[in-house]
């Protein structure tokens, strides 16, 4: 092979390798940086195939997707000086790359990870620190998650990097918290189903009262009818009978004096004492007398 040859495939790799040197892609799920000879000359590129000039320019890539920071579970202190045990984590991003890779020790994401749980750290305890223990665990964790999201948020803005969410996985008391926290809840509980209790008791004798007085005044009116209705009967009964004993009086007399004679005689150990010719036998006298 001549030197000529030789020489042409040498420059031809050269070449190749300048070309190639030359050019960088930038993946949608990436964020670029290009640097002259150390300092930052280019950045937020799109994704797609971008040029550099070779030797002098290289270029950094950073993940510029969600990233998720999930640390161990730590204690905090309550407003009652209790201490509660918190898992959480956040998700985050790269928001600014320049100001990203300034900030954090050459874009480490380890030293990312460090300050944003020291800035969620000191959230929590600040938090925390303004509630007690019920609040922290009965109704307000939504309340507290979007306190440190947003403050966060603005802490980590200066290292081009924005806090997307913060979430509390969960929240736990020591052992010797708990026992005490259950027992005060049990309690409320027990208070606040003793108070419903003594008002539904208070709602029942109201209505027990209301329901004895309807039925009194229901009976006493039923009572004044029904009597209303008798006299009634009793008034059309005696004109009937009265009536009939101007018609007859003899057998009215004779009617009443059996009615008189079937009550006195009801029972057989009932005993009359009465002489013979009394005026209460008169039909028993005639009647005897009539048969002989």
């Amino acid at each position: 092979m001549s030197n000529t040859k030789i020489a042409v495939i040498v420059l031809a790799v050269i070449a190749a390798m300048v070309a190639w040197g030359s050019v960088f892609t930038v993946d949608q799920r990436q964020l670029v940086l290009k640097f002259r000879l150390g300092e930052i000359v280019g950045a937020n590129y799109k994704p797609g195939l971008h040029f550099k000039w070779p030797i002098v320019n290289n270029v950094r890539k950073f993940d510029g997707r969600i990233l998720t920071l999930d640390t161990r579970p730590a204690e905090y202190l309550t407003k009652e000086k209790k201490n509660v045990i918190v898992d959480f984590y956040a998700k985050w991003r790269i928001s600014d790359v320049a100001n990203f890779y300034k900030s954090m020790s050459g874009g480490s994401e380890r030293t990312a990870r460090e300050r944003l749980f020291n800035i969620m750290n000191d959230g929590l305890k600040s938090e925390f620190s303004n509630r007690t223990i019920q609040e922290v665990v009965s109704g307000e964790r939504n309340q507290i998650m979007a306190n440190i999201s947003k403050r966060a948020n603005e802490q980590a803005k200066q290292f081009g990097i924005q806090v997307v969410d913060v979430r509390i996985k969960r929240i736990e008391l020591p052992k010797e918290v708990s026992a005490h926290v259950y027992q005060r809840m049990a309690a409320e509980r027990k208070r606040v189903a003793n108070q419903l209790r003594a008002s539904g008791e208070e709602e029942a004798e109201k209505i027990r009262a209301e329901a004895e007085r309807q039925r009194t005044v229901l009976l006493a009116e039923a009572y004044k009818k029904a009597q209303e209705i008798r006299g009634v009967g009793d008034a059309k009964a005696a004109a009937v009978y009265a009536a009939e004993y101007k018609k007859d009086p003899e057998f009215y007399a004779f009617y009443r004096s059996l009615e008189a004679y079937r009550d006195t005689f009801n029972n057989q150990g009932d005993v009359l004492v009465l002489q013979p010719d009394s005026q209460f036998f008169k039909y028993f006298s005639q009647g005897n007398a009539k048969h002989k």
